[in-house]
């Protein structure tokens, strides 16, 4: 295989997600009013300069975050982050993140309920969510997020 045929490694893990992150924190945060200079995200996001410019030109052209830049086109400043940047920071939640939250409180509230018929009914729930699986739990939790209650049929 050839250097052009080969996949250009994954910088989204290691690289532009912790950047995300970082951005996030710091215009969701009252530290910097809200518009961080780059070189306020370098030692938040704990990667070098030059792997933090990469990726925030990345993360601006996918549409993540809002930045200025100076006249040759450098990014200075932060101003803004989008909505699916708040949620894969975790700042804002995602239907999977929320059934998953649900399907562990259920699970802790079985095993700690004080009582046998207690713990019985936090089982039956648990037992029940667990069924209904992620994918379809994860649809539920989008319409609670999001504020849709479905009509009745």
């Amino acid at each position: 295989m050839s250097s052009l045929e080969t996949p250009l490694p994954d910088v989204w893990f290691t690289r532009d997600l912790p950047v995300l992150r970082a951005i996030a924190r710091l215009v969701d945060g009252p530290e910097y009013g809200g518009n961080p200079y780059l070189g306020q995200v370098v030692p938040a996001s704990g990667l070098p300069k030059p792997e933090v410019a990469a990726a925030a030109r990345a993360l601006v052209s996918a549409g993540y975050v809002e930045a200025l830049t100076n006249y040759a086109g450098e990014i200075v400043r932060f101003t803004g982050v989008s909505p699916e940047a708040r949620r894969l920071a975790g700042l804002w939640p995602t239907p999977q993140g929320e059934w998953d939250r649900l399907v562990e409180q259920l699970t802790a509230r079985a095993e700690n309920a004080a009582t046998d018929v207690e713990r019985a009914r936090w089982r039956a729930f648990a037992d029940a969510a667990t069924a209904v699986g992620p994918d379809d739990g994860a649809l539920l939790m989008s319409a609670l997020i999001g504020g849709y209650v479905p009509r009745a049929r």
